[in-house]
């Protein structure tokens, strides 16, 4: 089987399908964006260590986040960067599968950090008095822990299955990166259980952390109505509607990808799904779930404050 596998070397990424002129200019808006995405989450993780109010578990999440963000989007943009810039699209075969168990795992622990996020907000909201006991710092460690071990160890079932494959003919993957549907076309074998354990988990890491974050937010919202004050079930609401927004837009994109019927997304709506999670997605998370938010706001005020004074 090891002989199998090293009769591919290399694979060739194909990217996108434009012209010499497109090519560089995708560069340059890809490279701003990803900018942005760095900037944006990195401001974040530095307000959340700076400001001892943002010491909370509802940050404390968000930080896991912005990290899962800045690794999301440092393990697929700077390759797709180079290879637009470049006619020689290749990459190795390890660096490949590294790539591949990166993005798989990155991906799993977003989908587990945004359930419990949705789990903290449905504590502070439904349950406020028992709010400090339910998500001690030990808990939120905990979960926090929990989210990276599970991801990791997902994504290395799907590596290893993949290793158990032999690569002998074609080496074009039709795609920006190593993305494992992409992949698992060029394998010189059956691919079935490849595809079962990925709908398997598709199934686990999707369906079932969407349910219950549908089924949190279904309470938080009759909890919301039951709030007398009107700041107060303003307040909540955009906290809520904010984490709906992303959750709906990271689940949905990704069930269409990996448990939608093959003949529904060809190969190019794939690679602009893909570019969302890679590139977008991690832009737009500071903005929607903190850049807007009110402490946050308050915090980087704090912060500008106190460089002034020194």
């Amino acid at each position: 089987m090891m002989e199998n596998q090293t009769w591919v070397t290399e694979f060739i990424l194909l990217g996108f399908s434009v012209s010499p002129k497109m090519q560089m200019l995708l560069c340059g808006l890809f490279s701003l964006l990803y900018a942005f995405t760095l900037l944006g989450n990195g401001v974040i993780m530095g307000l959340i260590l700076l400001d001892s109010r943002l010491h909370t578990p509802m940050y404390f999440f968000l930080s896991q986040l912005a990290i899962v963000d800045i690794s999301y989007a440092s393990n697929n943009v700077p390759k797709m960067l180079a290879n637009l810039l470049n006619e020689r699209k290749t990459i190795s075969f390890v660096p490949c599968l590294m790539q591949t168990y990166l993005y798989m795992a990155f991906a799993h622990t977003e989908c587990l950090i945004l359930v419990v996020m949705s789990y903290d907000r449905f504590v502070a909201i439904c349950h406020p008095l028992h709010y400090s006991v339910i998500m001690s710092w030990r808990a939120c460690t905990v979960l926090g822990v929990t989210s990276w071990a599970c991801g990791s160890l997902l994504a290395l079932v799907h590596v290893i299955l993949t290793l158990r494959l032999p690569f002998c003919g074609p080496n074009e993957i039709n795609h920006f990166f190593c993305e494992i549907l992409s992949v698992l076309k060029l394998a010189c074998a059956d691919t079935w259980l490849n595809q079962v354990v990925i709908f398997a988990a598709a199934v686990f890491i999707l369906v079932g952390p969407l349910s219950l974050v549908l089924v949190s937010y279904t309470c938080i919202l009759v909890a919301i109505l039951r709030i007398q004050s009107g700041d107060g079930r303003r307040k909540a609401f955009s906290t809520c509607s904010s984490h709906l927004c992303v959750v709906g837009l990271f689940f949905g994109s990704a069930i269409v990808m990996y448990m939608a019927p093959k003949s529904r997304h060809p190969e190019e709506q794939q690679k602009i799904l893909s570019l969302f999670y890679s590139l977008f997605n991690p832009m737009l998370n500071p903005l929607i779930y903190s850049l807007r938010n009110a402490e946050v706001k308050g915090a980087l005020r704090r912060v500008k404050w106190k460089q002034r004074s020194m």
